[in-house]
């Protein structure tokens, strides 16, 4: 990760104490193991940020602390600390280098702060697989990280639900993540607006080597807000309206969350009035089949019209009649061996 790297320069920075000698990007690029052009961006953001960082051109030249002087890195406050640490340990994403880059931190820090930190570091954890054993964590997202920062075109398989991989060729522009779903927000030849790629669905990273060509005036909290709503809407194109029996609640929620309404409860019954969007009433139809007889669907007609469908293909295939077809049903001749 970028904020690991520019911990690290900094550090190396402030080793060389006043009067040493000034860090080339050559062994800034040695001591990180990336490439000069990569460390020349994270000094160069490093002073963009305001730590007093400055080069001197010619022989002999390089980068120094103003001074020589050390720094607390950026001055934080003790809950500001708390918050960082808190938050590196149980980042789904801190491998070993997150956790060498935060120990250093640790010894940076003024000793009353010390304590507070490593205690935030210990409070938390994330388990990256499901309750099956599966990893879950995408496993091309530090190569698609690594392009974003190095700002090169890489070309990536991509799989969307049901089908096989394609082949696209894209220019990484940031990585953005919607509930601890990291996308590749990027920008393609083949396409004027910016698209998203969830990065699970990545089979593939190939590193071109072209540079990225960046939208002028490119920011990525703008772009993924714009994009996040264009995705918001599509989500609820469609409202279906019904009712649900009483205890369906859980389930209900666990299935659609903030796009779950509730209406009048009915007196007698005891069933709720509901109202769930969805990019179509077909797909919200599709979600609700599980719960059988405890929702009824009221309309759009093509959400009934749905449920029925599916009704009669599981019907057809696990009804009587297809109980009694099945091999080794009661009274089915049984198929002699080939």
């Amino acid at each position: 990760m970028r904020a690991d790297r520019l911990v690290a320069a900094l550090l190396f920075l402030q080793s060389r104490g006043q009067g040493g000698a000034p860090v080339t990007a050559a062994e800034l690029a040695a001591e990180l193991e990336v490439s000069e052009r990569t460390a020349r961006r994270d000094l160069e953001a490093l002073a963009a940020a305001g730590v007093p960082v400055y080069s001197t051109a010619g022989k002999g030249g390089g980068w120094r602390l103003v001074g020589g002087a050390r720094t607390d890195l950026s001055g934080l406050n003790a809950p500001e600390i708390r918050a960082l640490f808190l938050l590196a340990g149980t980042d789904a994403d801190a491998g070993p280098g997150t956790r060498t880059a935060l120990r250093k931190l640790v010894r940076a820090l003024p000793a009353p702060l010390r304590p507070g930190a490593e205690a935030a570091a210990r409070a938390g954890v994330t388990d990256a697989t499901d309750w099956t054993g599966a990893e879950t964590g995408p496993v091309h997202l530090d190569a698609l990280r690594q392009a974003v920062v190095d700002g090169v075109q890489v070309r990536i398989g991509y799989a969307r639900p049901g089908q096989e991989p394609r082949q696209r060729l894209v220019h990484p522009l940031g990585i953005a993540a919607k509930t601890g779903v990291p996308y590749l927000v990027a920008a393609t030849d083949a396409h004027p607006d910016l698209r998203t790629y969830r990065i699970s669905r990545v089979t593939s990273v190939t590193v071109t080597g072209a540079p990225v060509v960046r939208p002028e005036g490119f920011d990525l909290a703008t772009a993924w807000r714009g994009l996040a709503a264009r995705m918001e809407d599509r989500m609820a194109a469609a409202t279906v309206r019904g009712r649900a029996a009483p205890g369906t609640e859980g389930l209900l929620e666990g299935l659609f969350g903030g796009r779950l309404r509730y209406g009048a409860r009915e007196p007698d019954s005891g069933w709720t009035a509901v109202e769930v969007t969805g990019p179509s009433p077909e797909v919200v139809a599709a979600q609700l089949a599980g719960l059988g007889a405890r929702v009824e669907l009221l309309d759009p007609p093509e959400a009934r019209t749905a449920l029925a469908r599916i009704g009669s293909e599981l019907s057809a295939l696990y009804g009587p009649a297809a109980a009694e077809a099945a091999p080794g049903a009661p009274g089915r001749a049984a198929t002699p061996p080939a």
